[in-house]
């Protein structure tokens, strides 16, 4: 006879993962609860289908319980920006919008116009994000034809690096940048600066404080993985000790 429950002890910690592009976050939530069998699992900010990058997944008790701790963490972003057209949703899934000339720049003018976006910013929020107005996603609502108000919220970004102009149309950079940051939005933005538009065609990850995506999981094995597999990837959380398992 069988017994439903075991007290093999079940780890706690951060499981890195490094979300291939055309995946949800959440399927590679899902993927991982299944794996492991585990009802608990949270995270510290989701990722668009068309990003790629850095997915940091919290297993068990001990680490959920940290969460907010890892969600206000700066992240850090590498993106290629298209300029000359805008997309419903500023990056390369959406409906091409509007199309505007853009002028010859310089990379002194780039750095410039980066220098205006460091600091607080105000920051527009994407209609087709997974923002809440009144119960409701964005997303839901702008799919559904509604008629939305521009929102705004107030970001910090900490710094440009290795921006580059590797086309007379296309940025690439990459930013830290604090919790709640739309790098989609932020690339709007630097565009408008420039005195055109445009949307993300690329973005990755690349870590969330000082945890790296080069020490991440490829996001597409988990579901061929075993559950030693994946435990012995996970990252000791700080005053998370073994738990008991009761679900398996």
């Amino acid at each position: 006879m069988s017994s439903k429950k075991s007290n093999k002890p079940l780890k706690s910690g951060l499981f890195l993962v490094d979300k291939p592009r055309d995946y949800a976050s959440h399927d590679i939530i899902v993927l991982t609860r299944k794996a492991l069998n585990v009802k608990k699992i949270g995270h510290s900010g989701t990722l668009d289908p068309m990003a790629s990058g850095l997915l940091l997944l919290l297993v068990g008790r001990e680490a959920t319980k940290q969460q907010d701790y890892f969600l206000k963490q700066p992240k850090t972003y590498r993106a290629l920006l298209q300029l000359g057209a805008e997309t419903d949703s500023w990056d390369a899934y959406g409906e091409e919008t509007a199309v505007m000339p853009v002028p010859p720049l310089t990379l002194e003018q780039i750095t410039a116009a980066t220098r205006e976006l460091t600091g607080e910013v105000e920051q527009p929020i994407p209609f087709y994000s997974a923002k809440k107005i009144g119960g409701k996603r964005m997303y839901e609502l702008a799919r559904n034809g509604h008629e939305m108000e521009r929102r705004y919220n107030t970001i910090q970004i900490y710094n440009w690096q290795d921006v580059r102009l590797v086309s007379p149309t296309q940025i690439e950079f990459t930013v830290v940048c604090s919790c709640g940051t739309y790098v989609r939005a932020l690339g709007w933005l630097l565009a408008q600066k420039l005195g055109t538009t445009g949307h993300l065609c690329e973005l990755r990850r690349l870590k969330i404080g000082e945890l790296n995506v080069q020490n991440a999981m490829d996001g597409a094995l988990i579901k061929e993985s075993t559950p030693g597999a994946i435990y012995s990837r996970l990252i000791d959380v700080p005053g998370a000790p073994a738990e008991e398992n009761h679900d398996a």
